[in-house]
């Protein structure tokens, strides 16, 4: 059984940093693809940013493309979300995610998710 779990969340103020973490278990993580989202109170689950197996390929919402940087520590089993410059609309619980199938951006097409950690950005 394949799980995930989220970690590095809370609560910073708008332009201020954080660093996310996803560690997973279970299966070979060589081997998956791995993304992203996020979901604010109301609001669907969001596309954020993937990565692929081997980390040579990462793609990213344009909404945080040049503030937000997916990497992975293959050795670690963990994938990391690099968050700079923050700001309120940042605002959400943020989740990892194996991805199973073809589209990088739809939620429908990962299968193991985490619990999610919570970012708060503040004006």
């Amino acid at each position: 059984q394949v799980q995930l779990v989220e970690s590095g969340g809370g609560s910073v103020q708008a332009g201020d940093s954080l660093r996310l973490s996803c560690t997973v278990s279970g299966g070979t993580f060589t081997t998956y693809n791995m993304g992203w989202f996020r979901q604010a109170p109301g609001k669907e689950r969001d596309f954020v940013a993937f990565i692929s197996r081997g980390g040579d390929t990462t793609s990213y919402a344009d909404s945080v493309k040049g503030r937000f940087t997916i990497s992975r520590d293959n050795a670690k089993n963990t994938m990391f979300l690099q968050m700079n410059s923050l700001n309120p609309d940042d605002t959400a619980v943020y989740y990892c995610a194996r991805r199973f199938a073809l589209t990088r951006n739809n939620p429908r097409h990962y299968d193991y998710w985490g619990r999610g950690t919570q970012v708060t950005v503040s004006s």
